[in-house]
């Protein structure tokens, strides 16, 4: 069994972002999202899958907290 001090390692943390990151781009909402927005701005298509992830994750939660 993992202690709990090598659950919070950094590396830990960088590889749950990582999977996370992968699963929400995989997503038919991520894709959806990406393709709406793709259309209209070029410079979606110069940005990361991180930065993509975590512009659409801010945008979701803006549109929930209405």
């Amino acid at each position: 069994m993992a202690s709990v001090s090598s659950l919070n390692s950094p590396f830990s943390e960088e590889m749950t972002w990582e999977s996370l990151q992968q699963a929400i781009a995989a997503s038919s909402g991520f894709q959806r999202w990406l393709a709406e927005r793709a259309i209209t701005n070029a410079q979606m298509r110069s940005l990361s899958q991180e930065q993509l992830v975590s512009r659409y994750l801010r945008e979701t939660l803006e549109t929930l907290a209405y």
